[in-house]
């Protein structure tokens, strides 16, 4: 497994681990948007611009979700 395979592994792991809490703190869906931020990064990498693409919208309504959650 090559450095770029472990980096997604770790994307979508903290994207799964941060969905799974996201109802116990609004952290959780801070996290969640960087993991998704993280996916996007690596969907662009490895040339799977629809797997970005769809990552960094995810990341945008998440960060959104977040600021909402905390007030």
């Amino acid at each position: 497994m090559d450095t770029l395979s472990l980096f997604g592994l770790f994307a979508v792991t903290a994207m799964l681990v941060a969905y799974a809490l996201e109802e116990r703190s609004h952290w959780y869906v801070l996290i969640f948007a960087i993991a998704c931020a993280l996916g996007s990064i690596y969907g662009f990498l490895q040339g799977a611009w629809p797997f970005g693409l769809v990552e960094a919208i995810w990341a945008g309504v998440a960060l959104r979700r977040w600021v909402f959650r905390r007030r």
